[in-house]
């Protein structure tokens, strides 16, 4: 098969082993979108049970994974190994799939003197709020936010971004893991739509509030232990970077040294890193809907050791704003569990979270975190999951 278009069929798989709710606080029918290395495969909750429906791009490396919550369209991402980035929408719950073009640089554009800006990865999508319907944020690698008025059948660059101070100094944004900064994540201010915020690695947190005409850096509070001056302005790295829908002023951060919070819009971060626990270093993270003191992350060793704390896979929670964190284990793995969850591979919706690892790994809680299942443990490399 050579047509990337003939992926897209879906296959319908048995079911796997079934889980049993033992919560009454969930949507009659939830879908869970998991983006694997290998594919997006689509879990349905029917009843009290979850099931394999059907997965799509049969073999695609999926990038990005993205549920609108307006126009329930679903995206995704594809990393193709010969025709490179794609993208792909859904208004059909997955039935069938369209190409949508994708973003381009312009002419002429440049990442660094002499280097042609390339688009070389999707990271993430957002909805650019109900009073813009047809607006949607795309954050990309190497650095480049686009923007789409048109439920994305054309993006432009947002060159007042690009053409930052900040992002023209490669010792302000650069690769962290990779080779060029990306941007991962994006924050719409539920109260103001031209109210944003991005998150890139490395660079740190930036934040407009006319809609993307200008952009300034709000790290205050931030560390960047790798650099000689940890206080810089810009040179952070958030991992994950959600706003509590209720509280909107409320902001957490998995950054690469440690967890962050700030309860005034990004005008300073307090550490809430478990210093003598282990809720510290890693990728992915959760947060309540209502309350803006519960968060979810799953931590990791360290950098160098991407690997679950002792070899035992635990998720951390905080239920008073990060003062005090709880290591959540029942139902997961304890002995030589060698799984490191990404940042986009952890989910909430309701009282439900899902989590998949690197391993191919997928579990859920349907009890907030306090008693985990496997709902398979056979997928390819999980890169991202959200619920639908």
């Amino acid at each position: 098969m050579n047509d990337l278009e003939s992926t897209a069929h879906p296959i319908t798989f048995s079911p796997p082993r079934l889980l049993t709710s033992h919560s009454i606080n969930i949507p009659v029918s939830m879908k869970l979108l998991v983006g694997t290395s290998k594919g997006l495969v689509v879990y349905h909750r029917v009843a009290s049970s979850w099931k394999i429906e059907k997965a799509h791009f049969i073999g695609m490396p999926i990038s990005m994974v993205y549920a609108d919550p307006r126009t329930n369209t679903w995206w995704v991402g594809l990393a193709h190994r010969h025709w490179g980035q794609k993208l792909h929408h859904s208004q059909d719950e997955g039935r069938s799939w369209q190409a949508v073009p994708m973003p381009k640089y312009p002419a002429g554009a440049e990442y660094r003197p002499g280097k042609p800006a390339v688009l070389k990865k999707v990271w993430c999508m957002q909805q650019a709020g109900p009073r813009r319907p047809g607006g949607l944020w795309l954050g990309t690698e190497p650095g480049g936010l686009f923007y789409s008025a048109d439920n994305g059948r054309h993006f432009e660059l947002v060159e007042s971004l690009w053409n930052h101070p900040s992002r023209l100094d490669e010792n302000q944004w650069f690769g962290a893991g990779r080779d060029y900064p990306f941007i991962h994540s994006i924050v719409v201010d539920p109260r103001d739509e031209n109210h944003v915020y991005i998150a890139v690695s490395c660079a740190g947190v930036f934040e407009t509030k006319d809609g993307g005409k200008s952009w300034a850096p709000c790290n205050t509070g931030l560390v960047a232990a790798y650099l000689p001056n940890p206080n810089v302005e810009v040179g952070h790295d958030p991992h994950l970077l959600l706003a509590c829908r209720a509280h909107p002023d409320v902001i957490w951060q998995q950054n690469h040294c440690g967890i962050f919070r700030t309860t005034n819009g990004g005008q300073n971060w307090d550490n809430v890193t478990d210093k003598n626990g282990l809720a510290d270093y890693g990728f992915a993270l959760a947060i309540d809907e209502e309350d803006p003191d519960k968060a979810w992350v799953i931590p990791a060793v360290s950098d160098e050791m991407r690997v679950a704390p002792d070899l035992a896979l635990c998720v951390c929670r905080t239920e008073d704003g990060g003062r005090s964190w709880q290591a959540l284990r029942r139902g997961l793995p304890q002995d030589h569990c060698f799984d490191i969850v990404f940042r986009h591979s952890l989910a909430k919706q309701h009282n439900v979270l899902a989590f998949g690892a690197t391993t191919g790994n997928l579990f859920l809680s349907e009890d907030y975190g306090d008693s985990w299942s496997c709902v398979s443990s056979h997928l390819a490399r999980i890169d991202a999951v959200t619920f639908a």
